[in-house]
């Protein structure tokens, strides 16, 4: 029976454990995943999920009782010491380096640059007229973020040098000693999930993101009803990317910004998207990531020959309420049962992520998960770790369809604040 590690996460990367007959071993912080999580692995083992020594400790005498597989994980921060971590165990996956190279946004900019790959100008930077020589040398806003996050933490917009001596102020006060500052892309975000197995890459999906003022995914929407006649370029350049960042298997999230002038690559990780994105793919491309996840690699689940085509659509909304305590949210009772599940959180539940709640309402056409309760404090939304407030989740013919289900719910669902 095959066995993997997996480094911390959420329940749906292992919902296919026991039907693949794949041993899982998880590791995890203590009280940072729910027990139904647990029930699907073989064990859980306890340790800092971001320290690919002390993974190495636990996983080291495991793999010599009974050697893994694989080492995986499904997190951004997980993804560097799974690869760390495997590479230390003679386990097969892709190279440390080039899982190092994804968490470094200034480094996939330079190898990009080194490929001809995305004329996007870029400098990484470590203090504040580093930042504000490379602005000056721009014609139009500039884009300064740390080199390592993800879920649009710390994106500063700089119109003028007030403007970088404030974002760096922030980057510093938030522990960054560098960032990567590069032009501003103007246009519509679209992603591109892909699967990689034995150096080969297929795209699974595109999809296209809706962001609010702080520039955090609020919404996904697939098909992406955007790249047009620049689909197969964007496809191109995505595999193009993993090609030249050395990565050989297992998911990937690129995202790119529809530009004026063409598809400008954002940025890219070796793990699968956040937000909802693989149901989309789900239900859209009919290609079940998770499945993919575990099996893939293994060589239990083929990768198809060919990217697929839609089979329908599928769209994600988060619902965003301003701040406040909950008095009551009302509107669930007019939504058609006929086509609708409800998903309403006890107080007593303990739930880490949305994502292992999307398992839930797989089946449901329109899917409403309300996680908030009367006393409950909402949360505005300025980063990924935000969208808390609950969502709504929806199938349709196409992704015009899905996409109303969606807006439907969010015109319904009323959130009384006190």
């Amino acid at each position: 029976m095959p066995r993997v590690a997996v480094i911390a996460g959420r329940a749906h990367a292992v919902r296919y454990a026991h039907e693949l007959g794949v041993d899982v071993v998880l590791v995890h912080e203590p009280d940072m995943y729910e027990d139904f999580f647990a029930a699907r692995c073989e064990r859980v083992v306890h340790a800092s999920t971001t320290d690919t020594s002390a993974i190495l400790e636990v996983l080291a005498p495991l793999h010599r009782e009974r050697p893994f597989d694989r080492v995986l994980s499904t997190t951004d921060l997980g993804t560097v010491p799974a690869a760390e971590v495997a590479e230390a165990l003679g386990i097969p996956g892709n190279p440390a380096e080039a899982a190092r190279i994804l968490k470094d946004k200034a480094r996939v900019r330079e190898v990009l640059a080194e490929h001809g790959l995305d004329p996007v100008a870029f400098a990484r930077v470590t203090g504040a007229e580093e930042l504000i020589e490379f602005a000056a040398s721009i014609t139009g806003p500039v884009v300064a973020k740390p080199i390592d996050a993800s879920g649009s933490v710390g994106v500063h917009v700089i119109h003028s040098r007030q403007d970088a001596e404030l974002a760096w102020k922030a980057l510093r006060e938030a522990g960054h000693t560098q960032a990567v500052a590069e032009e501003f892309l103007d246009g519509p975000l679209v992603t591109v999930e892909a699967f990689s197995a034995a150096g080969r890459h297929v795209t699974l999906g595109v999809t296209e993101e809706t962001i609010n003022d702080f520039y955090v995914e609020t919404g996904i929407t697939a098909p992406s009803r955007v790249p047009g006649d620049y689909d197969a370029e964007i496809r191109r350049l995505t595999t193009d990317l993993l090609d030249a960042i050395g990565i050989v298997e297992g998911p990937s999230h690129t995202e790119f910004v529809v530009t004026p002038r063409g598809p400008r690559i954002l940025e890219s990780h070796c793990r699968m998207a956040g937000v909802g994105i693989p149901e989309m793919i789900r239900r859209a491309y009919g290609v079940d990531e998770n499945l993919l996840f575990l099996g893939g690699s293994l060589g239990l689940v083929d990768l198809p020959e060919r990217a697929p085509e839609p089979v329908g659509g599928a769209a994600i909304r988060f619902f965003t309420p301003p701040e406040g305590r909950i008095v009551s949210v009302d509107g669930l009772d007019e939504l058609d049962p006929a086509i609708t599940r409800i998903r309403r959180v006890r107080p007593d539940e303990r739930l880490y992520g949305f994502p292992g709640l999307f398992e839930e309402l797989t089946e449901a056409e329109v899917g409403v998960c309300v996680p908030l309760n009367p006393g409950d404090s909402t949360t505005a939304v300025r980063t990924g770790w935000d969208l808390r407030n609950g969502f709504v989740i929806a199938s349709g013919a196409d992704a015009d369809e899905a996409v109303a289900r969606c807006e439907h719910v969010l015109s319904t669902v009323r959130f009384t604040l006190a």
